[in-house]
């Protein structure tokens, strides 16, 4: 069977923006306002404050590992960070992706690696919105080193380099993710897989998106009434049933428009319409825009008669 998380994080197309190597000393603080790009962090020795904006500080020790799906503002500072009102540290940069934050004659009291990296998929909105905002592991030794490769690949300049962080960076995302399955919080797709019933229910539903379903098919197939689970799945979520399912296929075929490999139809056979124009339809009626403006909006029809 096809597993959502995976194809999700295939979907949202991770590509490495930046990553460095952080050593910091004294009193310290980085202030980071983000375009909504997602960001990662591992502690590899001593330790910090991480804050994502409106939220209450996390302590960060050795061992601890930070993911942030869509970053706007954020902060990270030392144990004892300064005064409000005192200026933000700059970073000093001490050799290729290596930077030094804080007071030069203190002890160094954390080693950070630091990742920004972007989702090049035209609907990560609707995708990233089914993820947690924040993921904070302990003792995460399996994403150190996957962040560790990350960052041994960026620096390196060896063939097929762009494809490795790709497959890297989806690793560390699904891993990740599905850690934070064991401990889910808000409404997201991690709630809904952790619910085995409806976890059957979003599996089929990725299986076979160009099936036609409706709430008692899914129903039967997490062994749950009507009502039980619309009221479920709705709450685990924060997608009606039938949301989830348009908006699954709307991201499929957003891939598949981008491509420019399928005709209207084939797309709308694909993801279960029985027309180029009921496709279309829905597709204007979910996004805003009809499919070929979509196209022209995104650049690929430009970038295409550009490259003919």
């Amino acid at each position: 069977m096809i597993d959502p998380l995976s194809s999700i994080v295939a979907l949202l197309q991770p590509k490495a923006a930046f990553s460095k190597v952080v050593h910091a000393a004294g009193t310290w603080r980085i202030r980071r306002e983000e375009i909504g790009n997602p960001f990662y962090c591992v502690v590899l020795e001593g330790n910090c404050e991480f804050t994502l904006k409106g939220d209450e500080p996390i302590f960060l020790t050795a061992g601890d590992f930070i993911l942030v799906p869509e970053a706007h503002a954020f902060t990270v500072a030392s144990s004892n960070p300064p005064a409000l009102d005192e200026a933000d540290t700059v970073p000093i940069k001490t050799a290729a992706s290596t930077y030094f934050v804080g007071e030069t004659e203190q002890e160094l009291n954390a080693h950070l690696l630091i990742g920004h990296c972007q989702f090049e998929a035209p609907d990560s909105k609707i995708l990233v919105s089914l993820l947690p905002k924040l993921v904070h592991l302990r003792e995460a030794k399996r994403l150190t080193t996957l962040v560790e490769l990350v960052i041994e690949e960026s620096l390196a300049q060896r063939p097929g380099r762009d494809s490795v962080l790709v497959r890297l960076l989806e690793i560390l995302l699904i891993e990740a993710f599905r850690t934070k399955m064991d401990t889910p919080e808000v409404p997201g797709l991690l709630v809904g897989l952790a619910d085995e019933r409806l976890a059957m229910a979003i599996r089929k539903i990725h299986q076979d998106v160009s099936k036609a379903w409706t709430i008692d098919q899914l129903a039967k197939e997490a062994s749950l009434s009507r009502s039980s689970f619309f009221q479920r799945f709705s709450k685990a979520v924060g997608y009606t049933p039938m949301e989830y399912v348009i908006a699954w296929r709307m991201a499929i075929a957003k891939d598949l428009l981008r491509r420019q490999t399928f005709t209207m139809a084939t797309i709308a056979e694909r993801i279960g319409y029985q027309s180029a124009s009921a496709f279309s339809s829905a597709f204007s009626k979910h996004t805003g825009q009809p499919p070929s403006k979509f196209l022209v909006e995104d650049g690929l029809v430009e970038r295409k008669s550009q490259e003919v």
